[in-house]
């Protein structure tokens, strides 16, 4: 075996280790520069990824697939946990602690996230998640002093467990009735014709249990409470990496290894999108917590990328990852604001927000561009991301594209209510908001990706387009 396949996964799995070791034995007050290593080390196993682009192949007989598709993945868990690492040091200093805990935990988050979407097999992708999801489960409740992230923490272990039970079902189901737990024999023992009606049965319980790890309707009533709860740089990284992942596992189990009985799904999955758009957008409108608006945008958006998912199409997976990797920027971005306010202000609060504009420009400029990008107003980046998506559709389902311009539409109206309050708004309290170092780098890096992209989406798309491709040729 060509263990060189797994040298981005080794890198991380030795980072996070390395960070745990450094908390036993580096001084409490010493432990600040701790973040920093985590951004460098981090950096450098993105570089090593982008260095192996073209290394592909398989190990254990299929369990672990490297391709395009899943290093494009990678690179989208790695360039979220940077921008989270980068925008949380200030946060964790004064409002968490734990420096080692969190930033450790946090790369073991990113391995999960890495083995599910190289998984070949069942055993392995259920191994990825289960990394994943107790990390986060950690994560979250790690404010161990503040009600809103203990009750957090709670929540999400129990509906995590029970949708993690579900899938597990599910799989067990597929599992019997084929005979395998390979994802490609799957799909070459169903591409052979009749299929016994009791796979209907496993295929439902996998969309129920990924449907909760993507927030999709109706699986998404942890979302706003987890969000609004857990330490705000991990709502960002719940958001973008956990996101992205599951989607990763969506579309290499349905459109890889079912993709013999696709056909008949496309439809319930179209209805999916379709609600999950109308209902994560109309929820968000009466929020006045930027969290909990934030947490129903994150379940509209879920509803845009299962667009992409609704074709099975080389089309249809490159929209996935474009729009997967742009959202990182929008949303870490907006979050690194909510937890740089939250952290002088000590409120969620959208009211609060008045005279932002003057308080930390930079702050409400981010802001501005993370919401409108969402909205997918020209030319930011959002805009070409929900052109890709709708475009994959147009032609077989065209009600959902004009459901998704809609909804896009809606949602401009709770986007602008902020962006209103945070520059026409007199501010109650006006000190400024002071930044920090790490954390105007990442809202700067946020906002030029999100401009950038936005004006020249061609290179990203190629990119994006050259792993939608590796993903059909391997399967």
């Amino acid at each position: 075996m060509d263990w060189s396949l797994m040298d981005i996964e080794i890198a991380t799995a030795v980072l996070g280790l390395g960070l745990l070791v450094l908390g036993l034995i580096v001084p409490h007050n010493a432990r600040r520069g701790l973040g920093w290593l985590t951004v460098l080390g981090l950096a450098g196993i993105l570089a090593l990824s982008i260095g192996t682009w073209s290394h592909q192949g398989s190990l254990y007989g299929g369990m672990y697939i490297v391709d395009s598709y899943s290093t494009f993945f990678k690179e989208i868990f790695l360039t979220a946990a940077i921008l989270v690492t980068l925008g949380s040091m200030r946060y964790v200093d004064e409002q968490v602690g734990y420096q080692a805990e969190y930033y450790g935990i946090l790369v073991f988050a990113t391995l999960g996230m890495m083995v599910m979407a190289s998984a070949g097999d069942f055993i392995t992708l259920y191994l990825g998640l289960e990394l994943m999801t107790i990390a986060f489960i950690i994560l979250v409740a790690l404010r161990k002093t503040d009600g809103k992230s203990v009750e957090a923490g709670i929540k999400y272990v129990l509906l995590a467990g029970l949708s993690s039970a579900v899938l597990l079902f599910g799989l067990s189901l597929v599992y019997g009735l084929t005979g395998t737990v390979n994802i490609i024999r799957i799909a070459l023992l169903l591409s052979r014709g009749a299929f016994p009606p009791v796979l209907i049965l496993g295929l439902v319980l996998l969309v129920a249990g990924l449907g909760f790890k993507i927030s999709a309707v109706p699986f998404h009533m942890w979302a706003p409470d987890v969000y609004e709860g857990a330490p705000t740089p991990i709502t960002a990284f719940l958001g973008t990496g956990s996101k992205a992942a599951s989607f990763a596992v969506v579309l290499r189990l349905f459109t890889a290894g079912f993709s013999g009985v696709w056909a008949n799904w496309t439809l319930m999955v179209a209805i999916l999108a379709a609600v999950t758009m109308v209902v994560g957008n109309l929820v968000a409108i009466p929020q006045t917590n930027i969290k909990r608006l934030l947490a129903y945008s994150s379940v509209a958006q879920a509803g845009y990328i299962l667009v992409g998912v609704v074709t099975a199409s080389p089309a249809g997976v490159k929209a996935v990852l474009f729009y997967a990797f742009i959202y990182v920027f929008a949303t870490v971005g907006a979050f690194t604001v909510v937890a740089n306010v939250f952290a002088q202000t000590g409120s969620d609060e959208i009211r609060d927000y008045a005279g932002l504009s003057q308080r930390s420009p930079l702050s409400a400029a981010m802001m501005l561009f993370a919401l409108l990008s969402m909205a997918g107003i020209p030319p930011l980046a959002g805009f070409a991301g929900k052109f890709y998506l709708f475009a994959t559709v147009i032609q077989g389902y065209p009600w959902l594209a004009v459901i998704g311009l809609v909804m896009s539409m809606v949602s401009v109206y709770y986007y602008l209510r902020v962006v209103l309050v945070m520059y026409r708004d007199e501010p109650l309290d006006p000190s400024p908001i002071t930044l920090s170092s790490p954390v105007a780098l990442t809202m700067v890096i946020a906002m030029v990706a999100t401009l950038v992209i936005g004006f020249y989406p061609g290179p990203l798309a190629n990119v994006t387009d050259l792993a939608a491709r590796s993903f059909f040729v391997l399967r």
